[in-house]
């Protein structure tokens, strides 16, 4: 019974449907028909008026209206827009995607298994209420599209994309369900009005994401001081001080599913100042991984390990042209949602190079250094995760790190004049 009640809820039905007895299980029963039981999939709307493509908010503000699409994005259909008509008071609209039976009294993205760009913030929601800054606000005109990477339809995670005015602001890979992500618009203020396409076209088409894929050159969401050219990162700042770091940081954070990257040293340099590791997204420009806090990193040049500190820890061997250095992630329990691991015991990790004799067995029952334990900031829920760094295959050592919001980025650093690397950011996914 009770899960036939969420259902209703879930469709937007109201207890007053309920309490009026057999004249109204008629009209329930047929309402339930119309939204979909068994029978072909309708889109659903609640506090929302719909007049053809046009969407408007009809509740009163202290309540949010969500609409979703009676069918999900598919690999002949994986884009759509929505033109804001009218931001009303506060212009609290958000467009994303959601699961097929999301709770209508929330915006797209504030519950699990949902994403969404929000307009009057710039921010994204990925399955929860607290958004992570993404990209600028949108205004009356502007035009928000959403849509998934044609190659990523088929897989358990999805790259989601998002754009505005026919521009890309930003990817985030997400968890899906098996009835796919539908389309989905939700306001939350007076006099709110957009105009919904559901068979927007985007020009970047599923040949073109494959070339875009393979130059790498989108792999990167931030670059100072840093020549990009296919996987070769070369650095072109000054190397003259401490202020001249070049950094590279990646576009995406690492996940369960793309939980480890390899750096190779193809020219160590003057001095080989070749740091990789994981930053926070906002992490400074000009100052190595490692050295600020959010961050840790492995140095070449060392050996050492800094974590959110000026001041590094002895920690492994130094690399030189030709080592291969790597940097993952061992996600925790809570991580996995679909199963992709049976026993979190042990984790393999390959190396970059085709030898697949070289794998690291991780044990999560070994006691982290209480001295390590003592200085770690507040992550995101308190959460934290270990981070561990390889050398040419085999591990070196490993950092347990607080969670920041939004995730751990992959992040190269150099310092000096010459240095070259090649990086593979997917090295271990799955």
């Amino acid at each position: 019974m009770d899960g036939w009640m969420d259902r209703l809820y879930v469709y937007g039905l109201k207890m007053e449907d309920i309490n009026l007895g057999h004249r109204c299980l008629p009209n329930l029963r047929r309402r339930i028909r119309d939204i979909g039981d068994g029978h072909p999939a309708q889109e659903r709307y609640m506090r929302l008026l719909k007049d053809g493509d046009t969407l408007s908010y009809q509740g009163n503000s202290e309540e949010v209206g969500c609409y979703v699409a009676g069918h999900p994005l598919s690999k002949g259909n994986c884009y759509f827009e929505v033109t804001i008509v009218d931001t009303g008071v506060r212009g609290t609209i958000a467009v994303g995607l959601v699961h097929k039976f999301y709770r209508l009294d929330h915006q797209p993205g504030w519950l699990p298994y949902s994403v969404a760009y929000h307009a009057d913030n710039g921010k994204l929601y990925n399955g929860n209420p607290v958004g992570q800054q993404f990209g600028p606000k949108c205004a009356r005109s502007d035009r928000i599209g959403c849509g998934i990477y044609p190659k990523t339809i088929e897989a358990g995670f999805k790259t989601v994309f998002f754009t505005k005015n026919g521009k890309e602001v930003g990817s985030v890979d997400v968890l899906v369900m098996a009835e796919g992500l539908f389309p989905a618009v939700g306001m939350h203020s007076m006099g709110e009005e957009v105009k919904v396409d559901l068979q927007a076209e985007w020009l970047l088409k599923e040949d073109d994401t494959m070339m875009m894929v393979d130059s790498h050159e989108d792999d990167w969401g931030r670059l100072n001081d840093v020549r990009v050219s296919g996987t070769l990162l070369e650095y072109i700042g000054k190397g003259k001080s401490i202020m001249d770091v070049g950094l590279a940081q990646a576009r995406q954070p690492l996940t369960p599913r793309c939980h480890y990257y390899e750096v190779e040293i193809v020219d160590a340099g003057e001095k080989c100042y070749i740091a990789l590791g994981l930053a926070r997204r906002d992490y400074p420009r000009n100052r190595h991984p490692g050295w600020s806090r959010g961050s840790v990193a492995y140095h070449a040049d060392d050996g050492k390990v800094f974590h959110g500190s000026g001041v590094g820890d002895v920690f492994g061997p130094r690399c030189f042209k030709g080592d291969a250095m790597g940097c993952g992630i061992m996600f925790p329990r809570d991580y996995i949602l679909n199963g992709d691991a049976d026993d979190w015991d042990q984790m393999e990790v390959f190396s970059g190079q085709a030898d697949i004799q070289n794998i690291v067995y991780l044990n999560l029952d070994e006691e982290v250094d209480e001295e390590e334990d003592g200085d770690r900031e507040a992550g995101q829920d308190g959460r934290k995760v270990m981070v561990f760094f390889t050398r040419n295959g085999k591990l070196v050592g490993r950092r347990e790190m607080a969670l920041p919001p939004g995730g751990l980025y992959p992040t190269v650093g150099m310092l000096s004049n010459g240095e070259k690397v090649k990086v593979d950011l997917h090295t271990l996914s799955g």
